[in-house]
């Protein structure tokens, strides 16, 4: 969504704040993690939580550095080292030590040094860079991937066990919803996805160009899947059905011994929701948190599939009369009555417990809660451009393995809840605040 306009050659005084917010929330999500933890890899397919101290700042230095006319890097050591983050397929993992990482006061030597450093240049900067990419777009750039990673970060430590961390807010608990299970008809119409190159939204390389879709009717679930539908999944031998599963996603789930959500733990004969600071019983009308994979053998149980992207846009932002929404609610900016985003909450709260999120169609609970797995493998739009200055941001994804997700989970940040922003992972990834709901003919 845009900020604040600036003239020709000031930084708008919009990014700047919406930049040292950023900051102050990813600053403060560290501090959940006990000192002595720091070097602790809670997801294996992931670095070390010590890496993205320094990724952060690093990032940013190694993105602004330039446009902005900061003084010559002192340690581009690190600034390599921390450069990229991992996304390991076909089963390879880390196998670095802690020993292997530079002290924990060092590291926040460098971050601290970074920060100063492009702090001090952005006060005199202008928003006319040099080279073809605007300062501003570099700083939307910046805000965004640290945004991003207050999202993937908040999964990461939520896998931390509960005496590696320190509690901070709200203890989850159970609570009655106005969940409605059944479908919508959705009739025939078309689905705008993307976004018009030259408008003022920013938006990243994979939103890029707006085009239209034509897509058939069809009926979708009205609510996210829950935890108790999910049980009914397993209490089925969900997880034993070879029919089930595609080769790959059954070659994972026996050889990884995959039998339940990763958010759920068994307990003395009760299933519990594995929460960021408590373990509780399962709330059943909670969404189910699930890969791809295991979302994609429900809807194959349930003698359904996942949406397309192009289906899901239709049920979220299309309407009857063939207009379409800027949100599933209507016009208005996102707000705490239509979802659960933009860090309110550590964990999801029941499907229905917005009905003002409802789309023309009556479809809830499309923004915020979880992300929602589609069927759409991530794949580049028509026109598609690498941004010049971050060549690989989606382009070294378009491999046929990752999937694209929509919606939005309790800690995706409100910017990233425009219509075009797509997220996306691979099919086997377990630990994403991501769900899904379900399509029919």
């Amino acid at each position: 969504m845009p900020g604040t306009p600036a003239s020709a050659t000031e930084i708008s005084s919009d990014l700047l704040a919406r930049l040292a917010d950023a900051r102050r929330r990813t600053d403060d999500l560290f501090g959940v993690v006990k000192e002595r933890n720091l070097y602790e890899r809670p997801i294996p397919e992931r670095h070390r939580i010590v890496f993205y101290i320094g990724h952060l700042e690093a990032f940013d230095w190694n993105l602004l550095r330039e446009a902005v006319r900061a003084r010559p890097p002192w340690n581009p050591d690190f600034d390599r080292l921390f450069a990229f983050g991992i996304d390991p397929v076909d089963g390879g993992l880390p196998s670095d030590q802690p020993r292997d990482w530079p002290a924990i006061d060092i590291v926040r030597r460098y971050t601290s040094e970074v920060r100063e450093a492009l702090d001090a240049s952005l006060e005199h900067a202008s928003r006319v860079a040099d080279g073809d990419t605007p300062l501003d777009r570099l700083l939307h750039v910046a805000i965004e991937h640290r945004l991003m990673h207050e999202e993937t970060l908040s999964y990461m430590l939520h896998c931390l066990p509960l005496d590696q961390k320190q509690a901070v807010g709200q203890t989850p608990s159970p609570a009655a919803s106005a969940f409605r299970p059944g479908m919508i008809e959705i009739p025939a119409g078309r689905a705008t996805l993307g976004l018009s190159r030259g408008g003022a939204t920013f938006g990243w390389d994979n939103e890029f160009e707006e085009h239209e879709v034509d897509v058939p009717p069809f009926r979708i679930d009205r609510c996210m899947v829950t935890n108790g539908e999910f049980l009914a999944f397993i209490d089925a031998l969900g997880y034993e059905r070879l029919d089930l599963w595609t080769a790959e996603n059954w070659r994972w789930r026996s050889e990884c011994n995959i039998t339940h959500p990763a958010f759920w733990k068994r307990e003395g004969g009760l299933w519990l929701w594995r929460g960021m600071f408590a373990n509780i019983p399962l709330p059943l009308d909670w969404p189910v948190y699930v890969s791809h994979a295991e979302a994609a053998a429900y809807a194959r149980w349930a003698g359904k599939s996942l949406p397309t992207e192009a289906q899901w846009h239709r049920a979220a932002y299309g309407t009857p009369e063939g207009g379409e929404r800027r949100f599933p609610w209507g016009d208005d900016p996102p707000s705490p009555r239509v979802g659960n985003f933009d860090f309110e909450r550590w964990d999801p709260v029941p499907v229905g417990a917005h009905p003002e999120s409802r789309s023309a169609f009556g479809v809830e609970g499309l923004l915020g809660n979880g992300w929602e797995w589609t069927s759409s493998v991530f794949a580049p739009f028509p026109g598609f451009r690498s941004f010049p200055f971050y060549p690989g941001y989606s382009a070294n994804f378009f491999d046929g393995k990752h999937f694209t997700m929509k919606g939005g989970s309790s800690r995706t940040a409100t910017c990233m809840l425009r219509r075009s922003f797509r997220n996306w992972f691979q099919a086997r990834y377990q630990y994403v605040y991501a769900g899904f709901r379900c399509v029919s003919a």
